[in-house]
């Protein structure tokens, strides 16, 4: 039998404590999003030059542990360039606006239970809300903003084109992101994000609400501009994206509000989902493992797990189409949404009944949606393979299709790509000079061949 700590945040204490306890875990919480930051772009490195059979940094520092460091000093003493059309105020005010909300979403993510702080007796967590959750949706919404503004404030078009992907990216997937969020609200019965670490005593709601879970990782992803949806900043079509025209210091904010944001998405799921500071199986079954200074080791290990997937998917996915990334939030992940939550809604109707089958109903629902779902995804697949399996035969005989009609990239007076199924026309060989004797021709493919 699990044996744990009933020693959770009473909410009555957030705002009580003394004024240099809060200012004490305020710079905590700063120290920790801005070293966790340094340790990831270095462990980024390293595990992706592991991927990929490589060395990675190792010059900088023991085994190159500095290289992060050598890095941030580097952007700070280089010349910081403003171009010359740009909307000054605007373009130098969005990278912070893109930073500072990061470290606001942190504010009410608890590191663990109650401990007592020189004499004071206080909550791992800075503060905390009747409607945590969302106030932290609706703070990481604002930093996209920076994003949106730096593209459209730098005066050239491909910053443009990355902050208008950066608002329909932003649009689809915190619209998924919100209803994974309402499915734990339904179940929790609470908005705190203290009070669903609590609920989360006994089983985490990755089991029991598994298409949440997965449905917030995969917006998680989208939110943060991570590849496989790092479309704002792709840099084969885009140069840079939404900020080509930044340098120096101003762009080290803009990569450090997309590490700081990992962070915040992992921690949030990690309280969500893997049940915040509590310690995970078998360490559970100790009972001081959920008490004192520990439980923060156990959240620490869970947002570093999350942080690996990151590195992970970069190292493994290439980058997506944007026609197939707006699909997935549009027509996947929206629509199972909203049926998981009528599914968790009904199951807490029951429960508030009184009967005692909803964690099988749950898991069982979940699990059924969820092969429900992969089977519409495969013969989704197996039917764009026979369309282009088709289109390709047909074109060959000559038919009518897509990729047999003629495309002009240069039609409409832009340069426009080719939908799924087009493609440019083969630009024609250029001719052999007339006159030229075999001889030479006969040597100059012998001097190719060698």
């Amino acid at each position: 039998m699990t044996v744990l700590s009933l020693d959770y945040p009473d909410p009555s204490l957030f705002g009580h404590d003394p004024w240099w306890l809060i200012l004490g875990k305020a710079l905590a919480v700063f120290v920790f999003l801005i070293l966790t930051p340094l340790i990831a772009i270095l462990a980024e490195r390293k595990v992706m030059a592991r991927m990929q059979m490589r060395i990675g940094p190792n010059r900088v520092g023991p085994g190159g542990m500095l290289q992060s460091l050598a890095d941030g000093v580097k952007l700070a003493l280089k010349e910081g360039i403003t171009p010359k059309g740009v909307d000054k105020p605007i373009y130098l005010l969005a990278p912070i606006i893109a930073a500072v909300p990061a470290f606001m979403a942190f504010a009410v993510i608890p590191f663990g239970p109650e401990v007592s702080i020189l004499g004071h007796r206080t909550a791992l967590q800075l503060t905390d809300l009747p409607v945590a959750v969302l106030y932290v949706l609706a703070v990481t919404s604002v930093g996209v903003y920076g994003i949106i503004l730096a593209g459209w404030a730098s005066g050239s078009t491909y910053p443009l084109l990355g902050g208008l992907r950066s608002t329909a990216q932003v649009i689809s997937y915190e619209i998924a992101m919100a209803l994974s969020f309402a499915a734990v609200f339904l179940h929790a019965g609470t908005m705190s994000t203290s009070g669903i670490v609590a609920a989360q005593d006994r089983i985490w709601y990755v089991f029991l609400l598994l298409p949440s879970f997965l449905i917030y990782v995969t917006s998680m992803v989208g939110e943060t501009n991570r590849a496989p949806f790092d479309l704002p900043e792709a840099e084969g079509e885009l140069v840079g994206g939404f900020h080509t025209e930044y340098s120096s210091l101003k762009f080290a904010m803009f990569m450090l509000a997309e590490y700081v944001n990992m962070v915040t998405v992992s921690a949030l799921a990690t309280t969500l989902f893997l049940g915040g500071w509590h310690a995970p199986w078998p360490f559970n079954m100790w009972e001081g493992a959920n008490t004192g200074w520990l439980p923060v080791l156990w959240f620490t290990l869970k947002v570093w797990g999350f942080l690996f997937v990151f590195i992970w998917l970069r190292g493994t996915l290439p980058r997506l189409r944007y026609d197939q990334f707006m699909n997935m939030g549009w027509k996947i992940l929206i629509p199972v949404s909203l049926v998981w939550i009528m599914i968790v809604a009904t199951v807490r109707a029951f429960r508030n009944d009184g009967y005692d089958f909803w964690p099988v109903a749950l898991v069982t629902a979940g699990v059924t949606l969820g092969l429900v779902v992969l089977a519409m995804l495969w013969a989704r697949l197996r039917r764009s393979r026979t369309r282009a399996s088709g289109e390709a035969a047909q074109s060959h005989t000559g038919g009518d299709t897509p990729a047999a009609r003629p495309f002009d990239p240069m039609a409409g007076g832009f340069p426009v790509p080719p939908m799924p199924g087009q493609r440019t026309p083969v630009p024609p060989r250029t001719p052999v000079a007339v006159g030229r004797s075999a001889g030479s021709a006969r040597t100059n493919k012998e001097d190719s061949d060698v």
